[in-house]
């Protein structure tokens, strides 16, 4: 069929009428007459060489021919419709997803994005957060941003920024706390990175006691109980500077380690976008 000469008034009319199954409500929809909506569907059976629909005296029912074509010409309108959606100002707006792990989401990216959003409003940015275990394809992710070492298969990754780790807690655990070795006293909250204590006992020059606390597949559930005395977590500093500067949390020692940092990664076999671009740029800017 050339493409020139689509019958899309046709088009319209026979998926208003599959949906009602009535040409009179379809013709009420479209606004315009019934006989109208009658004159498009014979045509478009005319010009297939096939009935689409059988008139019955209170309605419509579909031919088999009519059932196999209704889901293309919907799917076929809305991916139009959608497309007009996307644009304005004149200007055609790009789909974003990216996924990005939950405390990088909340401690450092969501207070920025209004800036974002400023510099670049014709991108229509969607986030993901997830606890660090993505999947780009799978997830159909343009980006994601994520915390480890940047050696992920398959994956192109650049630097963000450094987090490193140190215990946080409640204030009034961070009282009991006047040497590492009390420490030893406390329930130590884990995460599903089993070396992170024993890291930073060594760092102290402390024997590791015992860690035997919850474990937590993120930092933000995590940090959220030590806020509420419940135990200490170890967790970037960083991404929780309004609640240590708010005196909601306490970070009782300055020794810090370092397991891996904030990448930004997309598959080596994804190719850039210009919104990629743009919020690639910006993020790095954005990090300094």
């Amino acid at each position: 069929m050339d493409r020139a000469h689509l019958p899309l008034n046709a088009l319209r009319a026979f998926e208003a009428a599959a949906r009602h199954l009535n040409f009179t409500r379809a013709a009420i929809e479209l606004r315009v007459s019934q006989g109208a909506i009658s004159h498009q569907v014979a045509a478009l059976e005319q010009r297939l060489g096939t009935p689409l629909f059988r008139r019955l005296p209170r309605g419509l029912a579909l031919t088999d021919e009519g059932h196999a074509l209704v889901p293309v010409v919907a799917s076929a309108f809305d991916a139009i419709g959608a497309t007009l959606d996307r644009y304005a100002g004149g200007r055609l707006s790009e789909v974003l997803s990216v996924g990005v792990v939950g405390t990088f989401a909340g401690g450092w990216l969501l207070p920025r994005l209004a800036e974002f959003g400023r510099v670049h409003p014709h991108i229509d940015l969607r986030l993901m957060t997830n606890n660090n275990r993505v999947d780009l394809a799978g997830e159909g992710l343009d980006l994601a941003i994520r915390f480890g070492d940047g050696a992920w298969h398959g994956t192109h990754a650049e630097p963000i920024l450094n987090a490193p780790l140190s215990p946080l807690c409640a204030p009034a655990v961070a009282d009991r706390l006047t040497m590492p070795e009390a420490l030893a006293r406390e329930t130590l909250f884990r995460s599903y990175r089993p070396d992170e204590w024993p890291s930073w006992f060594a760092a102290a020059g402390v024997a590791p006691p015992p860690i035997r606390g919850l474990v937590f597949d993120t930092s933000l559930l995590m940090v959220a109980a030590a806020k509420a005395g419940l135990g200490v977590a170890m967790a970037p500093p960083a991404m929780f500077a309004d609640e240590l500067t708010a005196g909601r949390l306490v970070q009782p020692f300055a020794i810090e380690i370092t397991t891996g940092r904030y990448w930004l990664t997309r598959l080596m076999s994804r190719q850039d976008t210009p919104a990629m671009r743009a919020f690639r740029e910006w993020l790095m800017g954005a990090a300094g």
